[in-house]
């Protein structure tokens, strides 16, 4: 397999026929589509069919579905949901983020859509941004760990991969790192009792997505994606040896170019880049330096979609009113 350490997105509801051709030669390892690429099932099939066809394999392509403020699918096709923390200490709350998990598989499969970006190992905290903290699962790590691994499990058992994110915990940042660079003044002895430990009893998930912000304790130069500290820590302290992807690198989080941007990622050992904002001129530039993966990075890939998840069949509507039965107790 010969694929590039990318993730990309598309500008519109169809691929033009400069992006197929540009996205047939680049080999990206993946997609990820955003409100700008939906419209309703059909064509989202169709999008996600050419994609694929452009690549000659069913490359994964993902999505935020999250369910609550961060939801590019939503009524009347698909189903919605309310903020994962107003569930999060509901008396069934396990079975609440399963089915979650479950229900928004199915809307994602039955579309084409096999990645989803989810679920949240952040912690919420009281002075978490409100980008962030209305998406997390819990204010506690035990909560946390249970509700994310509910989630997991629950895209998985519709056929959908999950991304754990923002590796290795982004529930401390005070800021919104779409627009600046979080700097988290916390001991490595707290977090690592605290934020990291939940993504090490997590860390069977078959891919992540680092963090954008600085731990000024552990490496005060570097924010976690561009930081070798932090990501060593993340495979041998946190032991998650999936798949490892950036956030989105057009964030603001990050400085200097998109070429910086994406060679300090994978100098510092992200395996993939995501690049979303579907820009053609940077997605060239970023295809040019980039090489075909290899070694572990090759292992990881090919581990990956070895280990994609099948769909199990279940009455969906059952499913669905079972939830809302739940959310009505």
């Amino acid at each position: 397999m010969q694929v590039a350490p990318l993730i990309f997105g598309c500008e519109g509801l169809r691929v033009s026929p400069q992006e197929l051709a540009f996205f047939s030669k680049s080999q990206p390892f993946g997609f990820i589509l955003f409100a700008r690429n939906l419209d309703n099932p059909y064509q989202i099939r169709g999008l996600c069919a050419a994609l694929r066809e452009a690549v000659g394999w069913k490359a994964p392509i993902m999505i935020d579905q999250e369910g609550g403020r961060v939801a590019r699918l939503g009524a009347p096709h698909w189903f919605e949901f309310p903020a994962a923390l107003d569930q999060a200490n509901h008396i069934n709350c396990t079975r609440l983020f399963w089915l979650r998990g479950r229900l928004i598989a199915e809307n994602l499969y039955s579309s084409g859509i096999d990645v989803n970006c989810a679920p949240l190992g952040d912690i919420a905290r009281p002075n978490t941004h409100t980008v962030l903290r209305s998406r997390c699962y819990g204010i506690d790590k035990e909560t946390v760990i249970s509700n994310a691994s509910a989630m997991n499990l629950g895209l998985c058992h519709g056929g959908v991969s999950g991304v754990l994110k923002h590796i290795p915990g982004h529930g401390r940042a005070q800021l919104d790192s779409h627009m600046a660079l979080p700097l988290v003044s916390a001991t490595k002895s707290d977090l690592a009792q605290s934020d990291f430990d939940v993504f090490r009893k997590l860390n069977h998930i078959s891919m992540g997505m680092t963090a954008h912000l600085v731990y000024q304790d552990i490496d005060p130069m570097h924010p976690a994606t561009h930081s070798k500290i932090i990501i060593d820590l993340i495979r041998n302290n946190i032991k998650f040896d999936g798949l490892l992807m950036t956030d989105d690198i057009s964030m603001n989080a990050l400085q200097g170019g998109m070429v910086a941007r994406a060679q300090k990622a994978w100098h510092s050992g992200c395996d993939l880049v995501l690049h979303c904002n579907a820009n053609f001129r940077e997605m060239q530039i970023l295809a040019e330096i980039s090489e075909p993966v290899i070694g572990q990075t090759l292992q990881r890939v090919e581990h990956m979609i070895m280990k994609r998840p099948k769909p199990v069949p279940v009455d969906i509507q059952q499913l669905k009113a079972e939830l809302i039965s739940l959310m009505n107790e």
